[in-house]
């Protein structure tokens, strides 16, 4: 529907999936919080299952449009279509959560590193449809945190950032930070991560990061806001989180 309202798509035909009851739910699943593609945006945010194991979505959600538009909007079309400015493909980024698509060859289970190829982009072939993720739920010792600017509540986000990683006493293990509205899908700032991996959060430590996120990034201008505005913007986010992080 959106490529359609951006008139960057024509199809011949359309189908309609919202009578597909087994692309709804959100379960766990053996190890796996398991979430349906149509599910919706609202009910990402108010599912308590989500809230247990995978908060950093219900902490993402609100920042989606506005309420009528998550009523009615899924977690799969949204990963489907990979906007690089939506909140949901960078969550599923920053939790290393996988992608279930089904197709005439049968299931398979794509990464979510390797799912967002390009500019509305995925790696979903012709003729298949994804159907579910699937995320790891969050241990005890997990840290989470979502950020983004706009310049209107519910507007495409000119900046964002969607972070996770483990606590380990006053370090973070294994961060993963993944940006959206920077470039042409959203993307993870692995040389940052590095840089943080097993290191004590103090000042030093969360100036570095910002520095080196700045360096790592090269990001796309937009009509209202420079290259430098967005690259100054994702440092301010990033040390909010990780501020937050240490307090």
């Amino acid at each position: 529907m959106a490529t359609l309202a951006m008139r960057l798509s024509e199809p011949a035909l359309l189908i309609d999936l919202s009578a597909l009851d087994a692309l709804r739910g959100i379960a766990r699943v053996g190890d796996r919080l398991r979430i349906g593609a149509l599910v919706t945006h609202s009910e990402i945010e108010s599912s308590p299952l989500v809230a247990r194991h995978a908060p950093l979505l219900g902490q993402a959600a609100p920042h989606i449009a506005h309420r009528a538009i998550r009523n009615a909007g899924t977690w799969g079309g949204s990963l489907a279509h990979a906007d690089p400015a939506a909140e949901w493909p960078a969550c599923l980024l920053a939790l290393g959560g996988a992608v279930i698509v089904r197709g005439p060859d049968g299931e398979r289970r794509i990464d979510a590193d390797d799912f967002f190829v390009g500019l509305y982009e995925t790696a979903l072939q012709p003729g298949e449809v994804l159907v579910a993720t699937e995320i790891e739920p969050a241990g005890s010792d997990a840290w989470f945190g979502f950020s983004e600017l706009a310049r209107r509540r519910g507007d495409y986000a000119v900046v964002g950032i969607a972070a996770t990683a483990s606590r380990a006493g006053a370090a973070l293990r294994a961060p993963r930070i993944a940006l959206l509205g920077v470039g042409t899908t959203s993307a993870r700032a692995r040389r940052t991560e590095a840089l943080l991996d097993g290191r004590a959060l103090d000042a030093g430590t969360i100036a570095q990061a910002v520095a080196s996120l700045r360096a790592e990034i090269d990001p796309l201008p937009d009509l209202t806001h420079s290259s430098s505005t967005k690259r100054h913007l994702a440092g301010v986010l990033l040390q909010r989180l990780l501020a937050s992080a240490q307090a």
